[in-house]
């Protein structure tokens, strides 16, 4: 899979995702993180609406951006139930702090 997400041409939505992962936890853990990161994209994929994803991690900080249709989609994406089971312990155990921002893409360009 390309690391750039092939997206329509604009307007669409983004779901940009920030983290920062706990310190001290353990890093056997980081199987069952990586398991779960892993499994949300697949599902993801599955979602209606659903145009593409883009994740960088480096150490302890991260960002995924994923794309959508519209944000009615990405509302939807949000409430599908293995993913809030996922956003759940990932505020209990995975992650120190994150933030979650959601936006309209007007424009979409590169070489």
């Amino acid at each position: 899979m390309p690391f750039l997400a092939a997206t329509p041409p604009p307007p669409y939505t983004a779901v940009v995702f920030t983290s920062v992962r706990a310190a001290g936890g353990p890093r056997d853990d980081d199987e069952a993180y990586a398991a779960t990161a892993a499994r949300m994209e697949e599902l993801a994929r599955q979602q209606p609406g659903y145009l593409g994803i883009e994740s960088a991690r480096s150490g302890d900080e991260g960002i995924t951006v994923s794309y959508w249709r519209d944000a009615e989609a990405a509302r939807a994406w949000k409430q599908v139930t293995e993913h809030l089971v996922a956003q759940g312990r990932g505020r209990r155990e995975w992650y120190a702090t994150y933030r979650v921002r959601v936006a309209t893409v007007e424009r979409d360009y590169g070489p």
